[in-house]
């Protein structure tokens, strides 16, 4: 799982440095933001993971992506390189997108939640979100799974995005029970 983790904290990296010498987005489809999509809590987390989810070679609808984010959210996944040292990678909405696109490309990725704790203070909630990922719909057994932690924002119109901080179950740290379904 380490070696899983570092060969995407790379490709992120490197597909990073990569975008900033070619910064072309295919955009050939006219994708719409959906302001339903982010009314309530439980639509914006559910937008989030249903966004990045597609086939492979299939184009995101990148714009709806951005719009669940306030401006200056970050996305940051974490864990361990190849020497042992835990990292972190700060990213904007749009470093993410540079950074994954082409292995999305490539690979059919689907993210889904299979748990979430929330709490809720005001207009801003703190919700754990345990998630696994595959490559195909058809795929029984994930090839990641991992707990996010979003940080929102209510306005008073619709829910925002502030930050996502991700880790990947691994062997040191599998996820505890306490985050996981009842079934699993």
């Amino acid at each position: 799982m380490k070696n899983l983790f570092a060969f995407i904290f790379i490709l992120f990296i490197h597909s990073s440095l990569y975008a900033q010498k070619k910064t072309r987005h295919t955009g050939s489809k006219d994708f719409k933001t959906d302001l339903t999509l982010v009314l309530t809590l439980d639509s914006t987390i559910n937008n989030f993971y249903d966004v990045i989810s597609a086939d492979k070679e299939t184009e995101r609808n990148w714009k709806q992506f951005k719009f669940l984010f306030k401006p200056n959210a970050k996305l940051i996944p974490s864990g361990e390189d190849k020497q042992g040292n835990y990292r972190l990678h700060y990213m904007t909405p749009d470093d993410y997108i540079k950074s994954s696109e082409p292995w999305f490309n490539k690979n059919g990725y689907f993210e889904n939640e299979i748990h979430r704790k929330t709490n809720i203070f005001g207009n801003m909630a703190m919700v754990i979100s345990t998630y696994q990922a595959f490559n195909s719909k058809t795929d029984t057994k994930p090839f990641i799974r991992g707990i996010k932690n979003m940080q929102l924002l209510y306005d008073g119109e619709r829910w925002w995005i502030v930050n996502v901080f991700w880790a990947q179950e691994n062997e040191d740290f599998p996820i505890s029970k306490q985050y996981l379904p009842k079934k699993l």
